[in-house]
């Protein structure tokens, strides 16, 4: 893809970031155009060393969420580290970063204080865990913590297993995506207003905000939503079940839905028994359901019963594994596995616009790999770029950290 393509083509943005909320969301900018710059600290962001898989010493967690981006090194812990950032951000849209809550001010780098004032159309971007006040202000957040703490631990798994973790560090994701949402408003308002913001946004709100409908029913009936493990609490038949071929799903979300599922099983009066009739009756019968929907599913061809169900408009699908979806037909036609130079291969953009094109400009950079082409760009000469790599504030080799 040429470097102008996409629809946020033109769009600056400065990336700070680390690990997985601030880099996923700035991969969707710069999937959509943006020129993001990612400087990672002396050290390299921590998940290059998250490995294996590796691919030439970088761990395949940090190549999936740092494509169509720039590489910069640069020390922020020096003076003259913080004067370099400055003079990027002259000209930029967008600054991420999610460090703790307070590094930004202790380096005089403050939105309200200083980066709002030097650049008043600047749109700041903070990702953190519980944001810089109230009981949890200040405090650092992983997913998995966030999880536990948001209670989004507390209704997956089974009442056997107990609280269980989602198996993707869904908090992480969403709050990248919520950067990006916030980020794009930000800029919408700006062309009104001709002013920047400071865009807050935390793993614990965002955690929070994905409770749904586990937080409806609460707040409805007061009761504490329990572990129904890959049932959905307010509707049935809505769960997996054991085929002769291998596990499915079925998400029956009306009466009309279940009627038809009855119908294509050769068990049409079950739609029509009293204690099966409606979502409600379903639901409070669910065990009975269950018992009865196994016993004809357990001897029937799971991909094929699959095929006919979609086709009748019942929602149903194969429990399949990574490898079977990668390699999935419709995984392939919807372009959501991609190839780069140098054997770089990953997920596709899910957001597809008709007109404004994503896809890739440049496979996740080396360690620095852009240092001198940016300093360039940002007015250093060559002299000055030589100086500011020798003496470490833009190092080209990424800092060994110390053992412990």
């Amino acid at each position: 893809m040429p470097q102008s393509s996409g629809a946020l083509a033109g769009l600056k943005v400065i990336d700070l970031s680390r690990v997985l909320g601030g880099p996923y969301g700035t991969m969707t900018l710069g999937d959509h155009g943006a020129d993001v710059i990612k400087i990672e600290p002396p050290q390299g962001d921590e998940t290059r060393g998250w490995g294996p898989p590796f691919k030439d010493g970088t761990a395949s967690y940090f190549i999936g969420v740092n494509r169509n981006k720039r590489a910069l090194a640069l020390d922020l812990t020096k003076p003259e580290g913080r004067e370099v950032l400055l003079r990027l951000l002259k000209d930029a849209d967008v600054l991420v970063e999610n460090f703790k809550t307070g590094t930004m001010e202790k380096w005089g780098l403050g939105y309200e204080d200083v980066l709002s004032k030097r650049f008043p159309r600047l749109i700041h971007c903070r990702v953190s865990g519980f944001g810089s006040d109230g009981p949890l202000g200040g405090f650092p957040g992983y997913d998995a913590v966030v999880q536990g703490m948001s209670g989004m631990m507390s209704i997956n798994g089974t009442p056997e297993s107990g609280a269980t973790r989602l198996g993707i560090p869904m908090v992480d994701l969403a709050t990248g995506l919520n950067a990006v949402i916030a980020i794009l408003m930000a800029v919408i308002e700006r062309q009104r207003s001709g002013k920047g913001q400071f865009c807050d946004v935390t793993l614990y709100d965002t955690a929070v905000g994905l409770l749904h409908p586990q937080a409806a029913n609460y707040f409805l009936s007061g009761k504490t939503p329990g572990r129904v493990g890959n049932a959905h609490p307010n509707i049935a038949p809505y769960d997996k079940f054991q085929t002769a071929t291998g596990e499915v799903f079925l998400g029956i979300g009306n009466d009309r839905q279940f009627q038809r599922l009855c119908q294509l099983l050769d068990k049409p009066g079950l739609a029509e028994e009293a204690r099966f009739k409606t979502v409600a009756d379903r639901n409070q019968n669910r065990a009975a359901l269950t018992e009865a929907l196994e016993a004809e599913l357990k001897a029937r061809d799971g991909k094929a019963l699959c095929d006919t169900l979609l086709a009748e408009g019942v929602p149903a699908g194969q429990v399949l594994d990574i490898p079977a979806v990668m390699a999935h037909p419709h995984t392939i036609h919807r372009q959501m596995t991609v190839e780069g130079e140098g054997g770089y291969r990953g997920f596709g953009a899910p957001i597809k616009l008709s007109r404004s094109k994503t896809g890739i400009r440049s496979v996740p950079k080396k360690f620095g790999a852009d240092n001198r082409a940016i300093l360039a760009e940002a007015g250093y000469s060559a002299a000055e770029i030589d100086t500011l790599i020798s003496s470490g504030i833009v190092p080209d080799l990424p800092k060994t950290p110390p053992k412990a």
